[in-house]
């Protein structure tokens, strides 16, 4: 994927942002037309896995979005920058689909349920040993994405890689867990694309993270 040309005098910040509100925008169109277009008296339900992982990968998908941001605007390495740009656009164009999914099944982007109920047998959100609910697969903690947002340079690239991989597993095993749950066909189109294109994106980060 080539970069976008960064108008004169343009922020680096107000470029990515931009160019994740398009990638947004394109997203939420095709979740609109694909879930339109698969419409059925089944659609899913509050408490279907289908609806747990639209709304949990989200939000998942939106901390990746900051961490790719954040390293583009701290980093010199034009190759791990393209890479940061690769993961911004297709999260943020795959969280525009999610939420397109949602308005045309009727639900809401929020429900009532705990974070990654849909998951529980698999250890993680409500039903936990604990007892509490656990963090979703490779979240970030807020105290780490601190440390990324204070970071410069060479240091912001290996936390970075350090917390994308980790990420990046967690993403794969949600959709994975949605592999195996989901009904409707768009909703394991997508976690097939995930599962795919973040595998792969885990040797190019464990890579560049050697490199370092």
């Amino acid at each position: 994927m080539t970069a976008p040309v960064r108008p004169a005098g343009a922020r680096p910040g107000v470029v990515a942002v931009a160019v994740g509100l398009v990638a947004l925008a394109a997203g939420v169109a095709v979740g609109l037309l694909l879930a339109g277009s698969l419409v059925r008296a089944d659609h899913p339900v509050e408490g279907s896995a289908d609806v747990g992982f639209a709304r949990d990968m989200q939000t998942h998908h939106a901390q990746a979005v900051e961490m790719a941001v954040l390293v583009r605007d701290r980093s010199d390495d034009d190759e791990l920058r393209q890479v940061a740009l690769d993961i911004e656009l297709t999260q943020q164009n795959q969280i525009g689909q999610m939420h397109g999914w949602l308005s045309v099944w009727g639900l809401p982007l929020a429900g009532t349920a705990e974070p990654m109920a849909w998951m529980a047998d698999h250890g993680h959100g409500a039903g936990a040993d604990d007892g509490e609910v656990t963090r979703m697969p490779g979240l970030a903690t807020e105290e780490q994405m601190a440390a990324l947002a204070d970071a410069e340079g060479v240091e912001a690239e290996r936390l970075f890689l350090e917390l994308m991989i980790p990420h990046h597993r967690g993403g794969v095993d949600m959709a994975r867990a949605a592999l195996d749950r989901a009904e409707q066909p768009e909703v394991r189109r997508l976690a097939q694309a995930m599962v795919d294109a973040q595998t792969a994106e885990i040797v190019v980060l464990e890579a560049l993270l050697a490199a370092r």
